[in-house]
């Protein structure tokens, strides 16, 4: 028999945790229409990583103060959000030269570091239906990153992009695993917090222009991407997640990918190609077999 990654459950309808995991990944999927909007503004990509995480750390900082005696489970939190910080810097990069499906077909390669992290670091052993859900993502990543979508002197960037599935995995196990022991405001500041220490040496040694919107206007844009993206979504998010585990957490985060798709056509006029189509079906598929769990 494997270990399960939940804790403790409430007397709650499954489907509920559930449905709040699929809302919030829902609005993460829309940093693209943020994000590329102030880096076309010149805006540098950390700066745009850093906006994203710097409204949850201070509004929510009285709130991790008041947990500092747990400083040990803070500290997993720090580190997780520093390094989802620094990975968020690949994404935003790679969204500057790159669709938004491309970029986000190789995002969703996160459940597969999820599982792969939980059971190496967690020793929490994934079961037949997350594996294969899983795969079924890789391979939904596969189709839609066709060679099309990228040219050879784009492949570095793609690389560097790797860290955010990378950063975002990792947070999800410790959010899992380590950051249940706190309250879940108390969650969201230490993860923010370090994504924001993360991110300071980079934003201290920028030009001015790099990090700070030409246009009035575009500060809007700056308090949705801490809001609408990360704040909002990050508090339903970790209230709910814990209750269903790890494995469950990331195959459903994975309908990211048909937002970002709706991002890119909507927002950006991206045409969403046949294999796009194809691959956002391998990924509603997967999500439905981890809810007939």
């Amino acid at each position: 028999m494997t270990k399960t990654s939940t804790q403790d459950k409430p007397s709650i309808p499954y489907a509920l945790p559930m449905l709040g995991v699929l809302f919030a990944s829902v609005c993460f999927g829309l940093v693209p229409y943020f994000s590329r909007a102030l880096t076309e503004q010149g805006i540098a990509p950390y700066a745009v990583a850093f906006y994203r995480y710097i409204v949850a750390a201070i509004l929510l900082l009285p709130v991790l103060i008041s947990h500092r005696k747990a400083w040990r489970v803070i500290v997993w939190g720090l580190s997780a959000g520093a390094v989802m910080g620094l990975g968020w810097i690949g994404y935003v990069t790679a969204l500057e030269t790159l669709p938004a499906s491309t970029v986000g077909v190789l995002y969703m390669t996160y459940p597969v570091f999820t599982l792969v992290i939980s059971w190496a670091v967690f020793a929490d052993a994934p079961t037949q239906r997350s594996v294969f859900a899983s795969c079924l993502i890789v391979v939904a990543a596969i189709i839609a990153g066709s060679p099309a979508s990228a040219s050879k002197e784009h492949i570095p960037t793609l690389l560097i992009a790797l860290a955010a599935p990378f950063g975002f995995g990792f947070g999800i196990c410790v959010l899992v695993h380590r950051l249940s022991r706190i309250a879940p405001l108390a969650r969201i500041a230490s993860v923010s917090l370090g994504s924001i220490v993360g991110l300071a040496p980079l934003m201290l040694s920028a030009e001015m222009n790099e990090i700070f919107p030409q246009d009035r206007a575009n500060w809007l844009l700056i308090v949705g991407i801490g809001v609408v993206t990360a704040l909002v979504p990050q508090l339903i998010y970790t209230v709910c997640s814990p209750l269903i585990g790890a494995s469950q957490t990331a195959i459903v985060g994975s309908i990211e990918l048909p937002t970002m798709f709706a991002v890119g056509f909507f927002a950006f006029g991206e045409a969403i190609t046949a294999p796009q189509a194809i691959a956002c079906a391998f990924v509603l598929s997967a999500i439905a077999i981890i809810r007939g769990k």
